[in-house]
């Protein structure tokens, strides 16, 4: 891969490859390690890629093998980030709130799964792809999330 082409394809999907990182992580400085290291990998990558959509399919799943391999470590399941603290989302209207902290309570799994589908909007043909699951599993994974979702502002709301 070139100079130029690499470029190109780093700034079409930087923010693509951060927001699933983000997702995946629930720390900025972890998501931007891991952001890092899949672009590292990109550039060692010596195949060619068929098309730009394959390139988005093969970033995001570097991107959710990156955030599994962080979370494999002992350290990161000894700690907290001071990011999850401190930092909070604002939002102007409570109902996006209440989701948005429902949405990043939920496990890596369904989280992850939650994201690619509504926010990126991959199909789930494309999310078990990406994931190397089976669509059913996709599909499992997207109804108990939602299920959870329903549970959780049930309770926010009651």
């Amino acid at each position: 891969m070139n100079t130029k082409e690499y470029e190109r394809i780093a700034s079409l999907y930087l923010d693509c490859v951060y927001r699933v990182a983000v997702n995946g992580c629930k720390s900025y400085a972890d998501a931007e390690d891991v952001v890092q290291n899949t672009f590292i990998k990109l550039w060692e990558k010596e195949n060619h890629f068929k098309d730009d959509e394959h390139v988005r399919k093969w970033l995001i799943r570097v991107t959710v093998n990156e955030c599994h391999s962080l979370w494999r470590t002992p350290w990161k399941r000894c700690i907290t980030s001071l990011e999850e603290i401190v930092q909070e989302q604002v939002f102007t209207e409570l109902e996006k709130s209440e989701l948005y902290d429902a949405v990043r309570e939920l496990p890596v799994k369904y989280r992850q799964i939650v994201h690619l589908y509504y926010y990126e909007e991959y199909s789930v043909r494309e999310i078990s792809e990406i994931m190397k699951l089976s669509e059913t599993a996709v599909q499992t994974r997207l109804l108990r999330a939602r299920q959870k979702l329903k549970e959780k502002l049930k309770e926010a709301w009651q």
